[in-house]
């Protein structure tokens, strides 16, 4: 999102460039909303026609009370006459009132429409973008903009470029009819206008920076909303309320001081704009009622212009609200658009290279150096290689920060090493598709992550066109089937949010289940036994052991068990290995694993494998 940041896709300068910072302040960014309108041509052309029907029937209103002033009540009050431009009248108001129903319902439509093919369109982008782009940029910000903004450009879509349109018309069209009524009055009015347009760009300048900024306090407001409540035990648990309280008192309080500052500048402008409308037309009021004074104008024709002066000052003062809406909605387009613009560091080449078939599950690093964006000046891996066979089991220990779990990451190829190769199957990362890669592995992460979603998604999760027969024989090896069995509604059960409604043994055994169906020839397993009591690490252990079989694995281990088990145990520290080997040659020699090991003996409730 930051213009300072740099994609391997689209390199971006360092400093914001002139042209961007002009877009910026500027209606430039609601082409995009526009665009998206454009997508459904027969509801605009629908929207346009009823816009033009009620413009002109508001304005026709005028020239209805001119003809019942002048030919009505002029000719002795004939009720036939009178009735037949009453009549007219009525006819006027009802093409009004159902043009402005078809109106009102088309734009809210479309502008429903435009803003739900925005989200998806940014789901979309965000959902193709690398983690490094999340490392920099909070989820819970964006999840705000993904919300709040796209309320404002619903609102915008939705009412304000009707209500827009609609003013204009009547503006351009009053002025035109006024003309036709008594030029010499008009010409005052046109000449007012420009003492009107002055203010309203000096202020929407204005305007346009401190909507943007009172977004941002908006996202804000969202982002620490969403912070709190995810962890309110914790928060409860250290007895934090307060504070948490008073931080988001904080926020509220920046936003509103935001907020006070765009209402004042909108309210300043509103009123001066007013002031010089209404003041023009009052004079020029005036000077009509001067000319029916003396019978140069009729009773018909300056009741028709002060209608229709009203409706032409209130389009205008109409107007000025109307900008400042688009200045707001130019800000929240202007935030989505980034989201939008943002081009994922891992991309699949022009032409990838496929993999192997059938797959053999071998994976190598080859000099692997990895920096995390984020983190540029600390090297996690460096100059790794690394060779694991297929159906080989490797368990990867080391101490905090050793650079276990950037294995996965690029494993994953969830970023590209600096120098050096990673393969699978003999074919570099870089060089296949990222989708194809995935495809290969299964992941176990240290804690289950569960979806907000039935027992069933959560487990085809892995598989989505599992059939139940397939997703209870993998729960049954996943030691999940008995839990699941016992659930409300089985597998239509809502597990609640990160799957709340499981134990934390639960989740596990749902995450080795799901990766069971995924049936992939790769394993990447953090594993998450040590934060288990002693039945439930049981349990899940098993279900391990069954995962594990015919697949290559490698698999982060906290336990020492899990350690004697596999095939080769490599020792990492600071980025590179330092050791490996087999469990009693590793403690014969001594070094770190030996000392990690004596560690874990010593003091069984600590996991020094981390």
């Amino acid at each position: 999102m930051d213009a300072s940041k740099a994609t391997a896709a689209e390199p971006q300068p360092a400093v914001e460039a002139p042209e961007s910072e002009g877009k910026r302040r500027s209606l430039g960014p609601l082409w995009m909303v526009w665009r998206g309108t454009l997508a459904y041509p027969g509801r605009v052309a629908l929207a346009g026609v009823a816009l033009v029907i009620t413009a002109s029937a508001t304005l026709a209103i005028p020239a209805g009370f001119r003809l019942i002033i002048d030919r009505g009540f002029s000719q002795g009050g004939n009720p036939a006459d009178i009735a037949r431009w009453f009549e007219y009248l009525l006819l006027i108001i009802a093409v009004l009132a159902i043009g402005t129903a078809v109106r009102f319902y088309t734009v809210s439509w479309i502008g429903e429409r435009v803003v739900a093919d925005i989200r998806l369109a940014v789901l979309r982008n965000l959902l193709a973008l690398s983690p490094s782009f999340f490392e920099e940029n909070s989820p819970k910000e964006i999840s705000s903009r993904m919300t709040a903004d796209t309320a404002i450009i619903e609102q915008i879509v939705g009412t304000t470029v009707s209500v827009a349109l609609r003013n204009a018309i009547m503006a351009v069209g009053g002025v035109a009819y006024l003309f036709a009524l008594a030029p010499g009055l008009t010409l005052g009015l046109v000449i007012a206008i420009p003492v009107v347009i002055l203010p309203i760009a000096w202020f929407g300048r204005r305007l346009r920076t401190i909507s943007r900024t009172s977004q941002d306090r908006v996202a804000d407001i969202g982002a620490t909303t969403t912070e709190v409540l995810g962890a309110l035990r914790i928060v409860q648990a250290f007895n934090q309320e307060r504070r948490e309280a008073e931080r988001f008192g904080g926020a509220v309080e920046r936003t509103f001081t935001t907020a006070k500052r765009r209402i004042m500048i909108r309210a300043v402008m509103t009123a001066i704009i007013m002031f010089i409308l209404f003041g023009s037309i009052t004079l020029l009021m005036w000077r009509g009622a001067l000319g029916v004074a003396d019978g140069s104008i009729s009773g018909g024709t300056i009741a028709a212009f002060v209608v229709t002066g009203g409706i032409v000052a209130g389009a205008f003062g109409s107007l000025t609200e109307v900008y400042g809406d688009l200045v707001r909605g130019a800000g929240a387009a202007s935030r989505l658009a980034e989201l939008l613009e943002e081009r994922p560091v891992i991309a699949p080449p022009a032409r990838p290279q496929a993999l192997p078939e059938p797959a053999r599950g071998q994976i190598a690093f080859e000099n692997v150096t990895f920096r995390y964006p984020s983190r540029p000046e600390v090297a996690a891996l460096r100059d790794l290689s690394l060779k694991v066979d297929p159906g080989e089991t490797v368990a990867i220990v080391g101490p905090s920060g050793a650079g276990k779990s950037t294995l996965f990451q690029l494993a994953e190829r969830f970023f590209d090493p600096q120098s050096g190769t990673v393969k699978i199957d003999g074919v570099p990362l870089a060089s296949a598709d990222p989708a194809d890669i995935r495809r290969r592995i299964a992941l176990v992460p240290q804690e289950g992550v569960l979806f907000a979603a039935s027992a069933r998604d959560n487990l085809r999760y892995g598989n989505w066109d599992a059939s139940d027969a397939q997703i209870w024989e993998a729960a049954r090896a996943a030691n999940a089937e008995g839990f699941l069995r016992a659930l409300p509604q089985g597998l239509d059960t809502f597990l609640g949010e990160d799957g709340a409604r499981l134990s934390g043994g639960q989740r596990q055994r749902m995450a080795i289940a799901r990766a069971l169906l995924r049936d992939a020839p790769i394993l990447l397993l953090d594993e998450a036994t040590s934060a288990l009591d002693a039945e439930s690490e049981r349990l899940v252990q098993d279900a391990l052991e069954r995962l594990m079989e015919s697949r290559t694995t490698l698999v982060i281990a906290h336990r020492l068990a899990t350690v004697r088990k596999a095939n080769r145990i490599v020792v990492m520290e600071e980025g590179r290995i330092v050791e490996e080997g087999s469990h009693d040659r590793l403690v014969a020699g001594g070094g770190l694993y030996a000392r990690l090991a004596a560690l874990q003996f010593d003091s069984p409730q600590i996991t020094p494998f981390e």
